[in-house]
Order: C-alpha cells, then sequence, then structure tokens
C-alpha cells in the first residue's frame, strides 16, 4: 500500500458517495434512494478500511439480506483490494447468528449439531401438535398457526405468556398450548426454526456478557444493508453488537425509507428513522443521483412519494434528462389487459430492440399471473414466472435433503419421518404411528426408539424395516467424516436406495426429477470446491438459509419476467409494466383504512415505478374477476397523483373502443382469432393476504367516464334487480344524487351490497 492509496479507491465515487464511503469513526445513517449505488458504496467501504488499516478483514461484520448480495459483494471487494478476505463475516442475519450459534449454543442447551427446519418443516411439526392434541385441523390451519408463533418468538413472547395474555380466549388458548408443544418437539429434536436463529443468539449475546463482549471486541466495524427491512429482532442484534460499552458506535447502516415494503412481515420502518436517537451523533448522508431511470420516471416517482408522511424525506435526479412519457393502458377487463400488454411487449421487442429478458411485468398478487400468462402466451411471447415451484422446494429434492438432516442431527423427527419408508421398506402408517407415540411417552427421539422396536408389537415386516433402516443410517454416520461432502452425498443416495426407486420410474417425470437429483449432487460439489468450510453441516446451513431470491433459476434467457413488486425489489429492467392499478388492487385497501397501510402501498408502488430504465407502462381495468365475481374497479389513487405532464393519454383496448363486449365475447374472439383453445378458463384466485371488501368506494365522473348502466329516475325502494355477478336481490335504499346515486340492495345469496348505480351491472326486473 502506498501513501493515498485507499483515497484512489473512491475516485470512481461522487461527492455524496465519496462522502460515506470514507467515513472516519462514529455512526452513519446512508439514505440511497433506488439506483443510487449502494452496493458500490458498501463495497467500496469496506476496501477503503481495510486498505486505509482502520481494521482487518476479521474485524469487520457485514450484513446483507439474501446471500446473493452477500457472494456479490465479496467479487466487488475482491476486484477492487488484493486481501484474503474470507476472514470477513459476511452474509444474512440468520447465517451470520447461526455461526454464533455453532459456536455457543450449548450455553442455551442445545447440542452444536441442531438442525434448521424450513417453513414446510415447521408447518408439519405444528400438524403433529395439533393431531397429539385432537384439535380439528379444519379449524386450526397450520400456516396460521405458523405465522402466528413466528410474530410471538419475534416479539419475544414464550408460549406461557401468550397462553396468559389469551387465556379467556378458548381459540387462543389452544392456539398456544400447540405452541408450547410446539417448541417442545423442536427442542427434543435438537431443531431451531428460523426465527430462532435470530431470537436464540440475540438471547446468547443477552445472557452471556463475556459472549457480548467477545464480539463487540471482534468487530470494530458493521455494516447493515437494507436497513428498513430490519425487524424488532435484527434492530436489536444490530443494537447489541454495535453499541460498545465504551462509547464507540462504528455502525454504517445503509438503506432507503422509502423503498420499506415489509411491514405485513414484521419490518419496522421506524428502525431506520429513528436511526438518529439510537445512535448519538450519528451522520447522515443521502444519495439522491439515480444511475438508472430517465428523468420522466424519477420525477412520477418523487411525485407519488411525497404524499407519504413518515420519510426521511429526498429527491432523486439523474443526468439522463427527458425520457418516454409514462405509457398508460386501460381496458374493460384483466383478460384485456393481458392482451394489450402483450401487445406492447411484442412492439418494444420488434420495433424498439429490446430483448425479452430486459422486459418484466409487476404486479401486486400472484393471483394477478394467471391472466398474464394466458396473454402472454396467445401472443408467442416467451415468459418466466418468479415465485414459481423452486429447486430446493422440489419433492425429490427435500427427500434427500431429509436424509442428510437425519444424518447429521438423528433426533430430527420431522425428517425421520418423512424418510423412514421412502423408499418403501414396508413400514405403514399405523408403525410410524406407533414409533410416534412410544418415542412421545419416553421424551426420545422417533430414531432412539427405532431401538426399542422389538418391544412395540409391530408386524415382522415393519421390524425388520426399521432394523434395516437403522443399520443403513448407522452406515452413513460414519460415511459422513469419512467421505468428501460430495461423495457422502452420492453414498447416501444410493445406499438408502433411493436411486434404485429413481430409476425404477422411465416417465418423462421420473426422468425429469433423476436430472433434479444430478443438479443437486453438481451443487454438492460445487459447494464443496467454492468453499473451504464444507462440512455437512455447512451445506445444510448453505441451502436451509438460501432466499426466494438466491434460488431464482437464471438459467432462462431472453424471457419476459413474471413477479410480483415484492418479488422485483433490488432488480432493474429496461422496460417495466406494472399490471392491475386499480382501487383495492394496488393499492389494497383494508377495511380500517389505515394510514400505514397506505404509506406502505405508495411505497410499494414507488419500488415497482423505480425498476424501470427506459420506459414504463401504467396498466389499469375497469372490471376485475374476484373470487369469481366480476367487480367494478376505478383507477389507482397512485396513478392520480403522477403530474399529467409524464403521462400519456390513455390507451384503450380495441375491444372496448367502440363496443362493450362480454367477457363470453371475448373469449371467443381470442380463441377464434389466436388458434389457442385452451385460454381463459374460469379459475380464478388471489392471495391469502388480500381482503377484499364489498361495498364500492366512490368512483367519480372525472376519474373515469363510463356510460350509466341503469338510470336513478327508473329505480325506486322495492324493486327486483338482476347483478351480472351476485344474482337476483331487492332494492332496500337510495341515496345520492344523479351519477353518485348508490342502491343498498338485498341479494338471495349474497347478502346486503352498495353499488354506484351509474356503474354496476344491474338490470331491473
Amino acid at each position: 500500500m502506498y501513501i493515498g492509496a485507499e483515497m484512489d479507491l473512491l475516485n470512481g465515487l461522487n461527492k455524496k458517495q465519496k462522502e460515506a464511503a470514507s467515513h472516519d469513526t462514529g455512526p452513519i445513517l446512508v439514505i440511497a434512494g433506488a439506483g443510487t449505488g449502494k452496493t458500490r458504496v458498501l463495497t467500496h467501504r469496506i476496501a477503503y478500511l481495510i486498505n486505509s488499516g482502520k481494521a482487518r478483514p476479521g474485524e469487520i461484520l457485514s450484513i446483507t439480506f439474501t446471500n446473493k448480495a452477500a457472494n456479490e459483494m465479496k467479487e466487488r471487494i475482491g476486484q477492487l483490494i488484493d486481501y484474503d478476505i474470507d476472514r470477513m463475516w459476511m452474509g444474512t442475519f440468520h447465517s451470520i447468528c447461526v455461526r454464533m450459534l455453532r459456536r455457543d449454543i450449548e450455553r442455551l442447551g442445545y447440542e452444536k449439531n441442531f438442525v434448521i427446519y424450513d417453513t414446510d418443516d415447521q408447518k408439519n411439526v405444528v400438524k403433529t401438535c395439533i393431531k397429539e392434541l385432537e384439535l380439528d385441523p379444519k379449524k386450526y390451519n397450520s400456516s396460521t398457526i405458523r405465522s402466528i408463533i413466528s410474530s410471538e418468538k419475534n416479539n419475544y413472547n414464550s408460549p406461557d405468556k401468550f397462553i396468559s395474555e389469551n387465556y379467556s380466549n378458548f381459540f387462543m388458548r389452544n392456539v398456544g398450548d400447540i405452541y408450547a408443544l410446539y417448541e417442545k418437539k423442536l427442542k427434543i429434536c435438537n431443531a431451531l426454526d428460523f426465527d430462532d436463529l435470530l431470537v436464540k443468539a440475540l438471547k446468547l449475546l443477552q445472557t452471556n456478557p463475556d459472549i457480548k463482549e467477545y464480539y463487540q471486541d471482534r468487530f470494530k466495524y458493521i455494516l447493515v444493508d437494507e436497513y428498513q427491512d430490519t425487524n424488532n429482532v435484527q434492530y436489536n442484534l444490530v443494537k447489541i453488537l454495535g453499541k460498545r460499552e465504551d462509547g464507540d458506535s462504528n455502525v454504517f447502516v445503509v438503506g432507503d425509507d422509502d423503498q420499506s415494503i415489509y411491514g405485513w412481515r414484521g419490518a419496522d420502518i421506524n428502525n431506520i428513522l429513528d436511526f438518529e436517537k439510537d445512535f448519538d451523533n450519528a451522520k447522515v448522508v443521502r444519495l439522491e443521483k439515480n444511475y438508472r431511470s430517465t428523468d420522466v420516471i424519477l420525477n412520477a416517482a418523487n411525485s407519488v412519494i411525497r404524499n407519504n408522511y413518515n420519510r426521511k424525506g429526498k429527491e432523486l435526479y439523474t443526468d439522463f434528462e427527458g425520457g418516454e412519457a409514462i405509457g398508460l393502458i386501460n381496458t374493460d377487463n384483466e383478460k384485456e389487459e393481458a392482451f394489450m400488454i402483450a401487445s406492447d411487449i411484442r412492439k418494444e421487442f420488434e420495433n424498439n430492440n429490446i430483448n425479452y429478458s430486459e422486459m418484466a411485468i409487476l404486479y401486486r398478487a400472484n393471483a394477478q399471473s394467471r391472466a398474464l400468462e394466458e396473454g402472454l402466451m396467445a401472443l408467442g411471447v416467451p415468459y418466466k414466472i418468479v415465485g414459481g415451484l423452486k429447486f430446493y422446494g422440489r419433492k425429490e429434492i427435500k427427500d434427500i435433503i431429509s436424509y442428510l438432516m437425519l444424518i447429521q442431527n438423528a433426533r430430527d423427527d420431522i425428517s425421520f419421518s418423512r424418510i423412514i419408508n421412502l423408499p418403501k421398506r414396508k413400514i405403514g402408517p399405523k408403525a410410524i404411528e406407533t414409533l410416534s407415540q412410544y418415542a412421545s411417552s419416553q421424551e426420545i427421539s422417533m430414531f432412539e426408539a427405532c431401538y426399542d422396536v422389538n418391544q412395540l408389537g409391530m408386524t415382522s415386516a415393519a421390524t425388520a424395516g426399521i432394523q434395516k433402516f437403522v443399520e443403513v443410517m448407522e452406515l452413513l454416520m460414519v460415511k459422513k467424516d469419512a467421505l468428501p461432502l460430495s461423495e457422502f452425498i452420492e453414498a447416501v443416495y444410493e445406499d438408502t436406495g433411493y436411486e434404485k426407486m429413481m430409476h425404477e420410474d422411465q416417465s418423462i417425470e421420473g426422468m425429469s426429477r433423476l436430472e433434479n437429483i444430478q443438479e443437486f449432487l453438481s451443487a454438492a460439489k460445487d459447494f464443496e470446491e467454492r468453499y473451504e468450510q464444507n462440512s455437512l453441516e455447512d451445506f445444510l446451513a448453505h441451502v436451509s438459509l438460501l432466499s426466494d431470491t438466491d434460488k431464482t433459476d437464471e438459467t432462462e434467457k431472453e424471457r419476459v419476467t413474471l413477479l410480483t413488486v415484492h418479488s422485483a425489489k433490488g432488480l432493474e429492467y429496461d422496460v417495466i409494466f406494472v399490471a392491475g392499478l386499480e382501487e383495492r388492487t394496488f393499492p389494497i385497501i383494508r377495511d380500517d383504512g389505515a394510514d400505514d397501510d397506505l404509506e406502505e402501498e405508495r411505497r410499494l408502488f414507488y419500488v415497482a415505478v423505480t425498476r424501470a430504465k427506459k420506459r414504463l407502462y401504467l396498466s389499469y381495468t375497469n372490471e376485475r374477476l374476484v373470487y369469481g365475481h366480476h367487480e367494478m374497479r376505478a383507477p389507482s389513487r397512485f396513478i392520480d397523483e403522477i403530474p399529467k405532464e409524464y403521462l400519456d393519454k390513455p390507451v384503450s383496448s380495441a375491444f372496448s373502443k367502440n363496443v362493450k363486449r362480454s367477457s363470453g365475447e371475448f373469449d371467443e374472439f381470442f380463441r377464434g382469432e389466436m388458434s389457442f383453445n385452451r385460454m381463459f378458463k374460469s379459475e380464478s384466485f388471489i392471495d391469502e393476504d388480500i381482503k377484499i371488501i364489498d361495498v364500492y368506494d366512490d368512483i367519480k365522473d372525472e376519474i373515469i367516464e363510463r356510460p350509466s348502466k341503469l338510470k336513478s329516475d327508473k329505480l325506486t325502494t322495492g324493486d327486483k334487480v338482476r347483478h351480472k355477478a351476485w344474482g337476483i336481490g331487492v332494492v332496500v335504499s337510495l341515496s345520492g344524487e344523479g351519477s353518485d346515486q348508490k342502491a343498498t340492495i338485498a341479494f338471495d345469496q349474497k347478502g346486503l351490497k352498495t353499488v354506484m348505480l351509474s356503474f354496476a351491472p344491474i338490470e331491473k326486473l
């Protein structure tokens, strides 16, 4: 290193980026707007600290939100400086906590070879608990209860506290009993769920002063990416590690309060808004120069997000002046919307030479993808969906992983139950149930219970099958420490009989599953070669901690990407289509109309807009099929918050310009013109987190012009009417005047509904 070498590293940064990266000591908050180069600042900051001698790699803790981001940052740092950075702790909160727990979890009464249960494993444990407590599985939904347990853990509520707080509520008290049994089972299995990784690590630091001091002394500098997405436990982890008793707090957090979109899963925007209160004398640097989008797109984004109150405040700007106006697409229904979007994608591809891989369709709820897929297929536009069944969620991969998890930790009952009779070993459900009951009564694992199988009164075939299974597993447990990782996994695949079972299936699906297994073996080999710490427990932790983004198949090329706005965060495309921009679709309006919910919806829209680099399209429909019913829709308020000079005039579908076609007529046209006979089936669904309200919002004439469905002077109280989706009903009351007149109608099957007469698809009988 030569004098000034550390400053040479910063020459490529702009003034604000350089100010942040070269910050000396003390806490600092970097407000990094979309496309302003926050990863560049983080990597240069770390390189600067090492190259200037302020810290050795092992004295730096860098926390990201995906393993993919951590690997990218390591590669970039390696290109900036010639240092061995493997000693640096860089990874997600969960992976960092795993390292801490592997070292000291025995202080909390667990063994170091604990396994990590993913979401499916957790649901299976919950289902087992529901069954053992003899509760109705239809009433006690495993997914819902798993979410409740997760929330309680992140709020530091123990099962006893939860039961005490909900004792007068019969249902919730039973949920508390499930929670208590769930925790007991995890402890018996020496297993942790994802929430435990954070909660147990925090408890370790809070209850063991020597461990806390060890990490505080070790990490001279702490850097946290995406700070706006931290939840309560993550916030406390940063605080306990970063606030040293000597007063030094070299905590460097980067985030964007305007992109805080995970409140529904526990993220607290106040963590970033209150940073200066939590860390005295904190410096604040704003990165506002955007290197991604055109001036038009940024001005639109700035105009919308200004309507939020809970924000630090910033204005994105760019050197890319001008840009094309934002396209507006207005159609009658979601089928026409899909066709129009697909048509515009074809035009961008054919006329403007935009590759399909540089275009994406964003939507608020996964349910919207169905119609969009059909539209793309009809016009022959290739596409891929982010959020489908991921590689590590496929059955054959989960099976092999379960074998590995049981070998790593013989007390893992969930993995045991999954593979004890896979391949078939004549061990039926009754035998497994007997094992489970015996293990529960003795408070031992099911694998341990196998050693007493001769005492359990099973059939000779089941007894022999269990004994053979134990022999195979014991041999593999020995091989685990004798073979390299990839060879060991191949041995598991062969010795358990799983390979033979796979080769017996000669169907196309079977061959596909074989290819998946081969890819898994390749992944193990790659892990073995890339990482110095490549034991089985390291590999299992690596697989368990992969996020949805990390697992996305990147081999797909030249395809339009379909994904939710949440999944799109951190990505960018030349052309973006935001579909379904209607009230109650985007934004989703809850019953209580909470301001916080609306502000998060607006931040979500801001994220969607700022994914676009060159061209942005906003699409909305006049009617949408929801839960099998056609509901009228008003354009999203977010469109109205964009100044008109940045918007094109709405382009209406050819199907609705001159004549209003029914959905049936549109289907017939589509099938005839496109020769696509499997299009537009009647199935409809929507995300669980979307709650649709029955009463229509007020719709003003100036927002959208549509012909009246029924003249107000032709309807009186007591009249019988027929609604297109809700059937026959009786008018109970009328209110309002002119085009704002509403009718409250009692429908035979749907109860009371309030509709706008100028829009509702009703006729007088």
